[in-house]
């Protein structure tokens, strides 16, 4: 190879390379309220779960939506129900945009939270909403372990009251089933509706 066709290869190189970052300048960085983790390696990528029904849900069961991801349960006396009606307001105000999200409701108290119960409590809050409970133990230990759930049996006064500590936040995922954003609790539903609009597009 002589040096004139070198000199062409190197000139050739680097006029692609300079075209490759002026298209990714081009591509505006999507921007977000709540914490972007985009690419993250250290949460889960994917679930398998039971709906009320008892139909194994997986992630691929949603693909082409956003979905939000909270991990509860249902005789949570503050952080759910406000979490949940939250999340009713956000599909509110996403409009026509809301048949495009998938929230998802994964109980950490699968003792008491039946399938039954389970399919009245979630869909009293938005109809589109979806429960979750994992088949046994194992996998209720899997699910919180690959999403870094942090839960906690606080035992009552008698041996079915007692109630769960648990983390307040959310997951989202993007349409292509890409895990994208931690979601603080009680953010308003206006910055998690603006949030899920940037994930749709």
């Amino acid at each position: 190879m002589n040096l004139s066709t070198l000199s062409s290869l190197l000139v050739r190189s680097l006029m692609l390379s300079i075209i490759g970052l002026a298209l990714l300048a081009c591509s505006p960085k999507q921007s977000f309220k709540n914490v972007d983790i985009t690419g993250g390696k250290s949460f889960g990528t994917d679930f398998s779960l039971l709906d009320p029904d008892g139909k194994v849900r997986t992630l691929a069961d949603f693909k082409g939506k956003a979905v939000v991801m909270f991990f509860g349960y249902t005789q949570c006396p503050d952080i759910c129900p406000t979490t949940l009606t939250e999340m009713q307001q956000v599909m509110t105000l996403l409009g026509p945009q809301a048949d495009k999200v998938q929230v998802l409701f994964v109980t950490v108290d699968p003792e008491r939270d039946s399938a039954n119960i389970l399919k009245q409590y979630v869909p009293a809050f938005d109809s589109r909403f979806l429960g979750l409970r994992p088949a046994d133990e194992a996998a209720l230990e899997k699910v919180t372990k690959d999403f870094k759930i942090y839960y906690k049996k606080v035992p009552g006064t008698s041996p079915g009251s007692y109630t769960m500590d648990h983390m307040a936040g959310s997951y989202a995922f993007d349409p292509e089933g890409h895990l994208r954003l931690y979601i603080k609790h009680a953010q308003g539903a206006d910055t998690l509706a603006q949030d899920l609009k940037e994930l749709l597009k």
